[in-house]
């Protein structure tokens, strides 16, 4: 592979550490999203995050609506609409199941995705990995897994896939966070009935409003600048390997800040669908074209 001027292996691995402390604050806010359920319940809390996501970017952004086209509105309303959805699936997933498990079977959205973009016999060996991985989730590695909660986050996966594909026509048709901005805007009004509905006066709590402050920061801002920033030096395929490993960091933060164990079983399971998503990300990587532009890449 041509190296970029400048470029080194440590510098690489400087910003490799940008996108693994990027996933690390994502799972670190879900964290913080889980022990706000009780006041605000699941969808309160994605009204937060999205609603805080949308008052920090939008001043950053300052998008301009004048000449957006009508197929740049219905991209933009697209992709505000399934951000609402994934957040709301997945959140609603985190009420039942754990952490770890959750964003396990979410992963698989855009593992499927990357089989599908592969075209090739040997990706489905990473979709077969994969599916191996979450029966062995459903072996009580995490504890007795909700059924729902299982459909839920696997809804969450599905959602992910699309926001991926609309992330990056967004990325086409918007300057820099314009279109994100945009997104975040119209995903907050989207969000904002089931919102208002789940969590009711508790949304008039200062340290409730607070914490979802916190979240939005923490599983939104940040983690988006820490990857803008890694993506302007990692190829797109090295980017996404490092997102593979958000299974195995959801499931030490959900260990760690919300004591939510697992066995051997579930370490088993969490590694081989990490395995097969670096397995799919190179299969697909292997019949694209070279990437337009980094700020394509979701």
């Amino acid at each position: 592979m041509t190296e970029r001027p400048g470029s080194d292996t440590s510098g690489d691995s400087r910003f490799a550490a940008l996108v693994v402390a990027g996933l690390i604050c994502q799972e670190v806010g879900a964290s913080i999203a889980v022990l706000l359920f009780p006041q605000v319940g699941a969808l309160g809390m994605v009204f937060l995050r999205v609603l805080f996501s949308a008052v920090i970017l939008l001043p950053i952004a300052r998008p301009t609506l004048r000449g957006i086209r009508g197929t740049a509105w219905l991209t933009v309303i697209g992709f505000g609409l399934v951000l609402a959805l994934m957040n709301g699936l997945f959140y609603l997933s985190l009420d039942r199941i754990p952490l770890g498990a959750a964003v396990t079977i979410e992963v698989l959205g855009p593992l499927v995705l990357s089989v599908v973009a592969a075209r090739r016999a040997i990706a489905w060996l990473w979709a077969g990995l994969a599916a191996i991985g979450v029966a062995l989730l459903g072996e009580g590695s995490f504890g007795a897994l909700d059924l729902v909660g299982v459909a839920l986050a696997a809804g969450a996966g599905i959602a992910w896939a699309f926001y991926i594909l609309l992330s990056r026509q967004t990325g086409r048709r918007f300057a820099r966070f314009d279109g994100l901005a945009i997104a975040m805007a119209i995903g907050a009004v989207a969000s904002a009935p089931f919102g208002i509905a789940s969590a009711g006066g508790a949304l008039l709590h200062p340290e409730v409003l607070l914490l979802g402050a916190a979240v939005a920061l923490l599983s939104s801002t940040v983690p988006y600048g820490l990857e803008l920033l890694a993506l302007r030096h990692l190829h797109p395929s090295a980017f996404a390997i490092l997102l593979s490993l958000a299974p195995a960091i959801a499931a030490l933060a959900g260990l760690v800040l919300l004591r939510q164990t697992f066995d051997w079983v579930g370490v088993i399971a969490v590694v081989l669908v990490i395995s097969a998503s670096i397995g799919a990300v190179w299969s697909a990587r292997a019949h694209e074209p070279a990437p337009e532009s980094p700020d394509e890449v979701a």
